[in-house]
């Protein structure tokens, strides 16, 4: 009885251990489909280019409008997973962010923005675009403010917390620089350019750190009870 006990309690963490694997496996992938898909809708799309913000591919009348908002949902979808994914343990601040960059990234997706992309303070925005560029802005700033709390994170793993560093010590100075210039120059080639490194380094730590977490480069806390 008592060995049927021990094996039950060591099968369960080991089944969770191959659905995080999955988790992680399906948030790789999805993460780049969406980061295919959105490239493709932005480099073919008739928008400004690098003049331009990356939302202007999923404006209403644009050919690749739907490729645009299959690649932010795949995307959003790649969040939630990565959510799920996490080693148990974890501070619960990084999932339930996480979360939040999902459900965001979504709105983001959903709610399309004029020709454009005019915001504030240099432009007259309506209320879509007011929307849009809000749910843009808590989505990044929720996956940025995940890379800090896993850096700092013992359960996560050397790895995670090693991608999760290098990536914050990029992200939070690309951030500020992006929110500085659209306050003093506005949309232009600046924003354009910043706003893709910002969304690529974003998209980019997603897809390894699931890919990381996909093949078991960290330490389940329960690895220690195993033989």
């Amino acid at each position: 009885m008592a060995d049927r006990e021990r094996a039950a309690v060591g099968a369960a963490p080991a089944r969770s251990d191959v659905a995080r694997r999955l988790a992680a496996s399906a948030a790789a992938g999805g993460a780049l489909a969406g980061a295919v898909a959105v490239t493709v809708a932005v480099v073919a799309g008739p928008g400004p280019g690098l003049a331009g913000y990356v939302s202007e591919a999923g404006i209403a009348g644009s050919a690749y409008a739907s490729t645009y908002r299959i690649g932010i949902l795949a995307l959003a979808g790649a969040l939630l997973l990565l959510a799920v994914a996490l080693p148990p343990g974890v501070r619960v601040a990084a999932p339930a962010l996480l979360a939040t960059g999902a459900v965001f990234t979504a709105i983001s997706g959903a709610v399309t923005c004029s020709e454009g992309c005019p915001l504030p303070p240099f432009e007259r925005a309506t209320v879509a675009d007011l929307v849009h560029g809000g749910a843009s802005i808590v989505a990044t700033g929720a996956v940025v403010l995940t890379m800090a709390v896993l850096a700092v994170s013992d359960q996560a793993g050397p790895a995670v917390r090693r991608l999760a560093a290098r990536a914050a010590a990029l992200a939070f100075p690309l951030c500020a620089a992006v929110g500085l210039a659209m306050l003093v120059v506005g949309r232009g080639t600046l924003v354009g350019v910043l706003e893709r490194l910002v969304l690529a380094l974003a998209v980019l730590w997603a897809m390894v750190t699931a890919t990381a977490l996909a093949v078991g480069r960290f330490i389940p806390p329960f690895g220690s009870s195993r033989s």
